[in-house]
């Protein structure tokens, strides 16, 4: 069944063009009208009857092409959304800039459509100063980036620049459809959040068996990220303590790689010393070994069955909020197993009170939900355990909700309206 809505996938001249056809695919099947814009540079790399097949339209690359129609204007005019996947780093110079030198930079300038850019590069390019700020521009004109993620690269590099995954790009891209048309651009959100300092954990802590092994989690960071990148858009100056990422992070914001549960403790007690919200967004590992080999432990030696002591971690989130100063918002999460709402809901009742945390964000987790997915459901408790908050749909839509809770409470606003120090 058609939607209705016209959309224009765009795509630059990267090995990750590839991954633009399953982009295209994913929104002809949900019933749009999709129309592709490619450079011919992008053609190097995947073909016109590939693209056209799957999109069921004509794929356009000239400038010059249906003159007497103005298609150089009119694609551009018709589109409901236009999605840039992949995203060149001199494709994103250019449209940071506003060239109009081929038909795609034409159609996004004749359009009022939300746009969504999903980079694609090499790690240098992604992290080169002008890409960041062409990145920091895009951001302010309301475009929503999405990704890159890290992992492998073209050749045997790998690090930030990896396209995200077709479902990824769709999903933010119909969240911020959603959004324009509500006319509360999650892209462009009010600057609540300016001149606080936010301090948010993300990822997964490893705590190390030998050099080659570890114990740790499924976390990819997803969540912890978005909130960054929420409360970044929202005027905030951002602290990340990141463990293990599986997310490039956004740029602008300060990040301070961690590996154990131990090293995450301290980085998160130096930075709360002058943060107005922290977020302990991160996923923790509870024990660690009580010795670490110096080399790999060799089954030869150690036989069919290794027992492993351990000691319980430090509690993160208790030890912040027993060290808080005043005015500071505090904020944990919980991630639990238990498939009973209201069981869970318990659970989520029992760690607030016990930690003394502000407000608990709770989120059922298991093999295929919460943790490594790009959707994320959850609730907010505050200190009495009530919920005050449900959310589900992209990290990032759920990341702002977050915030909305955060400063709607009264506690909390009380406390945010505290003058910086």
């Amino acid at each position: 069944m058609s939607t209705g809505r016209t959309i224009v996938v765009g795509i630059t001249g990267g090995i990750a063009a590839y991954k633009a056809v399953n982009v295209v695919r994913a929104f002809v099947l949900l019933g749009n009208d999709v129309h592709v814009v490619a450079t011919e540079a992008a053609l190097r790399f995947v073909g016109r009857p590939t693209l056209e097949a799957i999109s069921r339209n004509p794929v356009h690359t000239d400038l010059y092409e249906g003159v007497a129609e103005v298609r150089h204007v009119a694609i551009g005019q018709s589109a409901d959304l236009i999605v840039i996947a992949p995203a060149t780093a001199n494709s994103i110079a250019k449209i940071a800039l506003g060239l109009a030198d081929d038909l795609l930079g034409n159609t996004i300038l004749a359009s009022t459509a939300p746009l969504v850019i999903a980079p694609a590069m090499h790690t240098e390019m992604w992290n080169n100063p002008a890409t960041v700020a062409n990145i920091a521009t895009l951001r302010q004109r309301g475009v929503t980036i999405v990704g890159p993620g890290i992992g492998r690269l073209t050749g045997s590099d790998s690090g930030p620049g990896r396209m995200e995954e077709p479902e990824t790009i769709v999903d933010a891209a119909l969240a911020a459809l959603a959004a324009h048309r509500a006319d509360t651009p999650a892209s462009v959100p009010a600057p609540d959040l300016s001149g606080r300092h936010v301090l948010i954990s993300a990822g997964g802590t490893r705590e190390p068996l030998d050099p080659v092994r570890f114990l740790g989690n499924r976390s990819s960071g997803r969540q912890g990220v978005a909130l960054a990148e929420a409360a970044l858009a929202r005027g905030a100056v951002v602290t990340l303590v990141a463990a293990h990422l599986e997310v490039a992070t956004p740029p602008g914001i300060s990040v301070h790689s961690v590996s154990t549960t131990v090293q995450l403790q301290q980085a998160m007690r130096d930075a709360a010393a002058s943060a107005d919200i922290v977020i302990m967004a991160a996923a923790v590992a509870d024990y660690r070994p009580t010795a670490v080999q110096s080399g790999k432990i060799k089954k030869d030696v150690a036989g069919d069955r290794v027992t492993l002591d351990l000691v319980r971690n430090p509690d993160v989130l208790a030890g912040l909020v027993q060290d808080r100063r005043p005015g500071q918002v505090i904020v944990g999460f919980a991630a639990e197993t238990e498939p009973d709402d209201t069981a869970r809901r318990e659970l989520g009742r029992t760690k607030i009170l016990r930690k003394g945390c502000d407000l608990l964000v709770l989120n059922r987790v298991g093999w295929t939900q919460g943790f490594a997915t790009e959707r994320n459901e959850i609730e907010v408790l505050d200190g009495a355990g009530d919920i005050v908050l449900e959310a589900a749909g992209t990290k990032l839509s759920v990341a702002h909700r977050i915030l909305d809770s955060i400063l709607g409470t009264t506690i909390d606003a009380a406390r945010v309206d505290a003058p910086v120090s």
